[in-house]
Formats: structure tokens, C-alpha cells, sequence
């Protein structure tokens, strides 16, 4: 049986959860998990490159984003590491999906690789952007100047003045981050459009300046996930079999040698970096992305 390709509602955890969910329903699962300020066009090129493999596909909106809402009024509309997390094992517990290859970038690569650190036995493999697992007691260090730069929209979101710029300027500043971040991909205004609709969720503000407060320790975090992100705290490492892949042109996260990351994966563990790419890997290169996912699924086969 295959499935639709319509967005379908869910209710996992806190939230409702907006997603698409195609192919086979006795395919491998793959989530595909999309970061800021993305959504989920972002796979739309993907998706049919591994549909065409027998790949079931299920690609949510996050939390903040698009028609994805809170279930409650009280929530905490955090958008730390560990909630982002607690979604995509919740999303995977709602759809009765034991196991799967879980593969994003940015926030999504983020959540990615926390659920194969701490869930090893829900992840079949892992790709990402990197080791992206913050550590936030060690947020105060500085980076050398030439890379401080590229944050300058972090430490603007730590000021009051910045919620304001996001709030009233969101199409125009996330624009701006998609031209700096992807200086070789000429996206035209239709497809910035597309997924600039995501933004107008009603959540996207709160849950944006917590996530970029949060992670340097400005802002206390949500209770409910006090015990994961103290499990965070130590840096976890993750077992399964991972391909990490990075734009060389990447603007706002310059890709590093394998040699740095490497150290936190202990299992199957390869780096891929593609020329010319930048921030958003799976709309600027969508068959180098989709290739890492079926390089796991094979993997598995052996």
C-alpha cells in the first residue's frame, strides 16, 4: 500500500504535528527534518529520489513552524535542543514507527543527531550536518573573529530590539539568512515564498528567540526537558552509523575535517563535503542529499 502525498495531522506529545508521510507503508522510514529558517520544501527534490527506492517518507513541520500548533494555550514555547528532540520521538511513537533513518540539517540535523545519541535503538542510521549537540556551558568561549561574524543574527536575537526585527521583518531577515547562508544558489522569489508561509505559524517568533537564547544560557529552558538536556551536557556519543554532509559553501557553518567530528561517532562514520552547496543542503543538492540516506539504507542490507 502507498500512501498520499497530502499534509496529514497528528497529535505527538505537545503538539499537533503537521507532515507529509508518502511511499510504501512497509518501506524503511525516513524522517526528514528541516532547520531555520527553512520548512519542509526544503526535501520536496528528495523525497521522490527515495520514494523511488521503496523508502517510506515522513517529513514533518517543527515546532513554530507552518500549520504545526501547540496543543495548549501553557506550553512553554521553547525551541531548545532537547524539545526539538522529544518532537521527533514523539512524532515517531504516534506513527508507530520503531525504527528509522532519521536525516536533517540545522535544527533538524540537531534533533537528528540527539534521537541517535539518546534513542540508538529507534535510529537505523543518521545524517546530518555535523555533531551538532550544543554544549551550553561552554557557549561563553568566543570564536575567532572571522567566525563570529556569520552569528551576528544570534546575538541580535538576544536583544529585545532583534524579537521586534524578527517579528515585523521575518520575510525580509529570513531572506537576507537564505542569500548569506547559500552564496552560490540562486533560489527565485516563488520558492523563497513557498516556504516563507511556514513563518506566519503564530508560534515561529517565541519559539525562534528561545531556541537562539537558550543555547547560550540567557534563558532558562523548559522543565519538562531539564533531565535530557542534562544528559546533553555530556556531550553524548553516538553509536550508529552516520554520513555527514556539508556545503563547502556554507555560509553561516564552514564545514570542517572529518577528523573533528569524528571523535563523538563510534560506529560506521563517513563526511561529505559538496562543493559549491551551502546552508540548505537538501533544496541546493538534493541527490547528494538523498544519496547519504540510501548510502545507510544499503549499509543496513549487508
Amino acid at each position: 500500500m502507498t500512501k498520499t502525498v497530502s499534509v496529514q495531522r497528528v497529535k505527538a506529545g505537545l503538539l499537533d504535528v503537521a507532515y507529509l508521510d508518502s511511499g510504501a507503508t512497509d518501506g524503511v522510514p525516513v524522517v526528514l527534518l528541516h532547520g531555520f529558517p527553512y520548512d519542509i520544501h526544503a526535501f520536496a527534490a528528495v523525497t521522490p529520489i527515495l520514494l523511488a527506492q521503496g523508502c517510506r517518507v515522513i517529513t514533518p513541520y517543527l515546532r513554530g513552524y507552518g500549520p504545526t500548533r501547540f496543543l495548549s494555550d501553557d506550553t512553554m514555547r521553547s525551541g531548545q535542543q532537547a524539545a526539538l528532540a522529544q518532537d521527533l520521538h514523539a512524532l515517531m511513537n504516534a506513527l508507530a514507527i520503531p525504527r528509522a533513518i532519521v536525516a536533517g540539517y540545522d535544527w533538524g540535523g540537531r534533533a537528528a543527531c540527539i534521537a541517535a545519541a539518546l534513542w540508538p535503538e529507534r535510529v537505523i542510521g543518521l545524517v546530518s550536518d555535523g555533531y551538532t549537540i550544543q554544549h551550553i556551558a561552554g557557549a561563553a568561549k568566543p570564536l575567532p573573529p572571522e567566525e563570529e561574524f556569520r552569528y551576528w543574527y544570534q546575538y541580535y536575537f538576544h536583544t529585545e530590539r532583534g524579537r521586534a526585527g524578527l517579528e515585523t521583518y521575518r520575510r525580509e531577515l529570513c531572506r537576507l539568512l537564505w542569500q548569506l547562508w547559500s552564496p552560490d544558489w540562486r533560489f527565485d522569489e516563488p520558492t523563497f515564498a513557498q516556504t516563507a508561509a511556514a513563518f506566519d505559524n503564530p508560534d515561529f517568533v517565541e519559539v525562534v528567540i528561545h531556541s537562539y537564547r537558550h543555547r547560550f544560557g540567557l534563558v532558562p529552558g523548559d522543565a519538562a526537558y531539564a533531565e535530557l538536556e542534562r544528559q546533553l551536557a555530556k556531550q553524548p556519543l553516538i553509536s550508529v552509523p552516520t554520513i555527514l554532509v556539508q556545503g563547502a559553501g556554507d555560509g553561516v557553518a564552514a564545514p570542517v575535517e572529518a577528523s573533528v567530528d569524528q571523535p563523538f561517532f563510534t560506529g560506521f562514520y563517513e563526511n561529505r563535503i559538496l562543493p559549491a552547496v551551502g546552508h540548505n543542503l537538501p533544496q541546493e543538492a538534493p541527490q547528494a542529499f538523498a544519496d547519504a540516506v540510501l548510502s545507510l539504507l544499503r549499509l543496513r542490507e549487508r
